[in-house]
This record gives structure tokens, C-alpha cells and sequence, in this order.
């Protein structure tokens, strides 16, 4: 019945250590070899992605950056871009520079920063990723960004959130992706979007679709997929909306999904 599953990372298929369980590993694995097309949705960059797609071993087009680019795993095709025009790139560099606080900010594949601090470094050491600091980050606006990440405290996030909002409206797609983290794409880079142009490309209709996610910017994930899941850990507003609520990501929450929705009725149709 479910053809495509798309899977969030970060609280989702990773456990807070930012492990996958090998049982969950060999689980997507027998998923793909009935012929499953599993493939990741996340708001990390792509380099990050692919790390964890190799771990994997699955060979799929991958959504990132909280859906503003999908491509192919060997980077040789670039299926869907959509980017953060450069007005608003620009004004929100001087909001960071006016508020001081911490943005990062991804081009090409290449995640800068104005300067150099602890909330960066935790940032790249967890994701794995490198970093450049580039002091003016309003000559990169000119060419507009793949996305922008505030890391700031969760209250003050959601008060910055509303002010963005309220600033930009339907021009930007503004969501939580941690409770530390504030994300801002293009409108149509969320991970519904994303996921269904890839659907289409792939030949797969949404009701044969799972999305997998724990956080606000997983909403557009699960509601656009045929079945929704949220994780056990989810926020209460993806559960809300969710179809289906699956265990933690501490607890093998994605590995559930797979046997029951994919592994054990594929065993009852091939008895």
C-alpha cells in the first residue's frame, strides 16, 4: 500500500545521542529491498543528510534544508530548489545584527557565519558539517540563501517568530525545528511541498505515502503524506494532526513504523 516514506532526522529517526539503532538500519534496509522508496526529509543541509543516507545505504533523491533543495544523493542533479529571495535575506541579516543574535545562514552547500561562537561549533559539531565566518554576510544576501537558522531560547524564538510573520507574511515559511531553533525558507521550502514534487517525479501518489516527524517543522510533512506519523517525543501540534503516533525516537519510533506498515503486510501478502 505505502510506496514512499519520507523521514525527518533530528528527533525523529535519531535518538538524542544522534545515533540510529541497528535494528532501525536493517528494518529501512529490508523496507527497500521489497521495494520501498525510503528517503530522508530534514532541515539539516545536504552534506549532513548524506552522511546519514550512506549509514543507511539507501540511494534516493534526499529533501533537506527543510525542503527548499532536493537532489540526488551522488549530487549530480539538483530536482528542486527553492531559495530565500535576497530582500529578505538582506533585512534578515540586519535584524540579527541589530537584536545580536546568532544566525547562520547556508549557500551552496556551505554554512557561514558572521562570526565565530559556541552555538555555531555545538551546532557543527553535532551535525557534522563544516563552517565558514564570513563577517558580511549581506554581500552573500545578494544572491539570496537556501535557508536561515536563528539559535536563540525557545521564548524568545517565539516571540522573533511572531515579529518575522508579521513582517514578511506569505513571503517566507518561518517554523521551529527544536525548541532552540528557528528556521526561515522560501515559502514553498517545506517539507509538504518538497515531498510532493518528488512523489510526483517518482511516480507515487500521496495516498501511498508515510512522513515521519517529531517537531513544528515536520507539520506540512505529515499532513501532506497519505498516512502522517508523529513520534511519540512529538510536539503536541504535530499530534494533533497526526494519523497515526508512533513510539519516541529513544524507543525505535521509526522502526515501529516500518514493521507495521510496511514489513508484516508485506510478510501477510507474500504467505
Amino acid at each position: 500500500m505505502y510506496k514512499l516514506i519520507a523521514i525527518d532526522l533530528d528527533g525523529t529517526l535519531l535518538t538524542d545521542e544522534l545515533l540510529i539503532s541497528p535494528d532501525t538500519v536493517t528494518a529501512i534496509q529490508k523496507a527497500v529491498g521489497i521495494g520501498t522508496i525510503v528517503t530522508i526529509a530534514t532541515g539539516r543541509m545536504f552534506p549532513s543528510a548524506k552522511l546519514i543516507a550512506q549509514q543507511l545505504d539507501i540511494n534516493v533523491p534526499l529533501i533537506t534544508y527543510q525542503g527548499a533543495i532536493i537532489k540526488d544523493i551522488n549530487e549530480k542533479e539538483v530536482m528542486y530548489e527553492r531559495l530565500i529571495p535576497p530582500d529578505i535575506a538582506q533585512k534578515l541579516v540586519e535584524i540579527a545584527s541589530e537584536k545580536n543574535i546568532h544566525l547562520q545562514v547556508y549557500q551552496d552547500d556551505i554554512l557561514y557565519s558572521a562570526s565565530e561562537n559556541e552555538k555555531l561549533i555545538t551546532y557543527c559539531e553535532a551535525s557534522q558539517v563544516p563552517y565558514q565566518v564570513e563577517p558580511n554576510l549581506e554581500k552573500l544576501a545578494k544572491n539570496g540563501f537556501t535557508k536561515v537558522l536563528i539559535i536563540d531560547e525557545p521564548d524568545y524564538l517565539n516571540t522573533l517568530q511572531e515579529e518575522l510573520q508579521t513582517l514578511f507574511g506569505e513571503r517566507a515559511h518561518i517554523a521551529k525545528s527544536k525548541k532552540h531553533y528557528l528556521e526561515v525558507t522560501h515559502p514553498e521550502a517545506n517539507k509538504g511541498s518538497a515531498l510532493l514534487h518528488l512523489a510526483k517525479m517518482l511516480g507515487v501518489e500521496r495516498s501511498e505515502i508515510i512522513g515521519i516527524g517529531d517537531n513544528h517543522n515536520d507539520l506540512e510533512l505529515i499532513t501532506t503524506a497519505g498516512l502522517g506519523v508523529a513520534m511519540g517525543n512529538a510536539v503536541m501540534e504535530l499530534k494533533d494532526c497526526a494519523d497515526y503516533i508512533s513510539l519516541s525516537n529513544n524507543e525505535e519510533g521509526v522502526l515501529h513504523v516500518i514493521e507495521k506498515f510496511i514489513l508484516e503486510p508485506a510478510s501477510v501478502v507474500m504467505k
